[in-house]
């Protein structure tokens, strides 16, 4: 089965009918065309020295949807003379593969290699992935593939040692509006549009450059006769809703920005990445968990309240649900923000959990075990302990510890917040317990 939506002959603009979508007709066709990825096509780009050296390795394009992957690897393919074939994972399976590398060996024989570029490549399981091995290795087929998805986690290790990942950028706005600019001289006309407008439709793209031609193409083909400002634009064009995808890298990027601008104290950023997860459908008991986990995690006995704030709002929002319930989302999330951090209770947690593994079958000391029969109390359990209350000081100083393992120390609480409390206590204590056993 061949493509279904892509060519396997690049195609010059002039070749093209006038109903082929405006993205299709604005294709680059030359690396100097491309726009927003000087990185790569520049004069010291990974690809322009490719092509200057003549020798083209095999290449995994990674980056936001509509950002020029399809369009680089045609312009590969015409640079280098390559036979360029085409194929999207999404609708290509083992025999489609199997058809491609024959034909590719044929034109190897011919003294002509073949670039394949794979579309959505992350979609082929694993062992259609290994298929390309071989033939990869031999030279029979220049891959290029092209994905939206984290390589590191989509592709096979032996794959990605065999290709190089190639990172293509989102489209900043100075990018995005040469876009638009190319398309109004192509078209002989500027989009009806205001330029407060202009830059809210270049905001709506949010880097992607399909998106916001296909936008364009709707505004050229209506009769508008006045200029419309933002709003009006607005309540022409659907609204784009923002790039996420709850099982893939999306979703942990923006946990992870979620969690470290909390840690960092920065609210504002916290709020944002908060709202960027909930606004594009992330489920918000997920969200309430996470900051349930940093309560603890990151605050601990620096303010105690933390805890139990996160937990009051995952109450609040299983009360009201959204959209109502997400203020108490936001507000657990403003109080961890702006809460005294420490890790010291995470700390001790791993450490006492570290030496209970290696230490876990010692006997604690006789003086605290509990004697219920008279045999234990016969052969010494709760022999000597000290009712702490009984002393002045409501503390014995006693030991703790097995015999066998020397007192350690899992907790050291910061001077920050509720915890330096916690140190004068425990130095307290210490004192005592020195003053007591000499």
């Amino acid at each position: 089965m061949d493509d279904l939506f892509l060519s396997d002959t690049p195609q010059a603009q002039g070749d093209m009918a006038d109903n082929s979508p405006l993205a299709e007709r604005l294709r680059p066709q030359k690396l100097d065309d491309v726009v927003g990825q000087d990185h790569l096509v520049g004069d010291n780009g990974a690809l322009k020295r490719m092509i200057v050296a003549g020798k083209l390795s095999s290449i995994i394009f990674w980056g936001p949807p509509g950002t020029g992957k399809t369009s680089l690897a045609r312009l590969l393919a015409n640079e280098t003379d390559l036979h360029f074939k085409a194929i999207s994972a999404v609708f290509s399976g083992v025999a489609e593969l199997k058809k491609v590398f024959a034909e590719a060996g044929q034109r190897q024989q011919t003294g002509q290699q073949t670039l394949l570029f794979v579309d959505e490549i992350h979609r082929f399981n694993r062992s259609q992935q290994d298929s390309f091995l071989p033939y990869v290795e031999k030279g029979t087929v220049i891959l290029v593939g092209a994905t939206t998805e984290n390589p590191s986690f989509e592709l096979n290790a032996a794959l990605l040692s065999r290709t190089q990942v190639l990172i293509l950028n989102r489209l900043d706005s100075p990018a995005l509006d040469q876009l638009l600019t190319k398309a109004e001289a192509l078209m002989g006309k500027a989009l009806p549009i205001t330029e407060s407008a202009r830059d809210a439709l270049i905001a709506s793209a949010d880097g992607d450059g399909r998106f916001l031609l296909n936008q364009a193409e709707t505004l050229f083909s209506l009769d508008i006769n006045e200029p419309l400002d933002s709003a009006a634009l607005a309540k022409l064009l659907h609204r784009r809703m923002a790039v996420y995808d709850k099982d893939r890298e999306g979703h942990y990027n923006l946990i992870s920005a979620l969690h470290k601008s909390m840690r960092g104290s920065d609210v504002q950023a916290a709020l944002y990445y908060l709202a960027r997860m909930l606004v594009a459908g992330e489920e918000p008991l997920y969200v309430l968990r996470r900051i349930v986990r940093f309560a603890s995690e990151d605050i601990g006995m620096a303010d105690p309240q933390a805890l139990i704030q996160a937990l009051a709002a995952k109450d609040a929002y299983d009360f009201l649900g959204s959209p109502e319930g997400e203020l108490a989302i936001a507000q657990a999330c403003i109080y961890c923000a702006t809460a005294p951090k420490s890790d010291a209770a995470y700390k001790a947690q791993r450490s006492a959990w570290k030496s209970a593994k290696q230490t876990g079958s010692l006997m604690p000391p006789q003086n605290i075990l509990n004697a219920p029969t008279k045999l234990m109390k016969d052969i010494g359990y709760g022999k000597d302990y000290t009712y702490d209350h009984s002393t002045d000081a409501g503390f014995s100083g006693d030991n703790y510890w097995p015999e066998e393992m020397e007192a350690m120390q899992f907790y050291t609480p910061v001077d920050r917040g509720f915890e330096r409390k916690i140190r004068e206590r425990l130095d307290y204590w210490e004192n005592l317990r020195r003053e007591r056993n000499g």
